[in-house]
């Protein structure tokens, strides 16, 4: 099994980069792969809406979004890491993820997914539902832990002293792994679960 790590903080050694490692040792223990993707301070561009994505089955950018996006359809597993910027993720990692996720193609149903924040102080918890409505809209279940998934503090160091923060991650690990096993087996026994497709409305029809 393997877990793609998207980083989006501009800081490669900052408190995201602190939680991940705690996240990847124990993925390392377990036997499962990590891979880990940075792209906190690339230059990526926002979705222009032009659709071209859908007739070649990639961005019309032709950047770091398309080199990732046969690791996400590789994927068993995804966690998306951000700090916060003034109560949401920081700008950088929205754009990534809306092109990435529009552009992709494949089928995401039952990889599980999970954020990660990291805050001085506030706006975690909107930063951290903006992350998890990319997993809500493709079929990809949201993974549980035993609190919301941050950690504080303004430096890499400063996140060692949050120990439930770590602990939160731990935990959030643990229910992964146990997660993607329990969908391995049932992919296996039973295939993917239904999904009815055609019907698109607005929100006046």
């Amino acid at each position: 099994m393997k877990v793609l790590f998207i980083n989006g903080s501009p800081d490669p050694k900052g408190c995201i980069k602190t939680a991940f490692q705690e996240a990847q040792k124990l993925f390392a223990q377990e036997g499962v792969e990590c891979e880990e993707v940075w792209i906190g301070n690339k230059d990526i561009r926002g979705c222009i809406g032009c659709r071209r994505c859908k007739t070649t089955g990639k961005c019309v950018f032709n950047d770091l979004v398309n080199e990732t996006s046969p690791k996400l359809k590789e994927a068993d597993g995804v966690i998306i890491g951000t700090p916060v910027y003034f109560g949401n993720p920081n700008g950088t990692v929205l754009s990534f993820m809306q092109r990435l996720f529009y552009s992709c193609g494949a089928d995401l149903r039952m990889k599980a997914g999970a954020s990660v924040v990291s805050c001085r102080r506030g706006g975690n918890s909107a930063t951290f539902e903006a992350l998890n409505q990319f997993f809500g809209i493709t079929g990809m279940p949201t993974v549980p832990s035993s609190y919301w998934n941050d950690v504080y503090g303004y430096t890499s160091e400063d996140v060692y002293k949050d120990e439930e923060g770590l602990q939160t991650i731990r935990n959030l690990v643990h229910n992964m792994i146990f997660m993607m096993r329990a969908i391995q087996a049932e992919k296996e026994k039973n295939g993917l679960p239904q999904k009815e497709k055609g019907t698109r409305t607005n929100f006046i029809r």
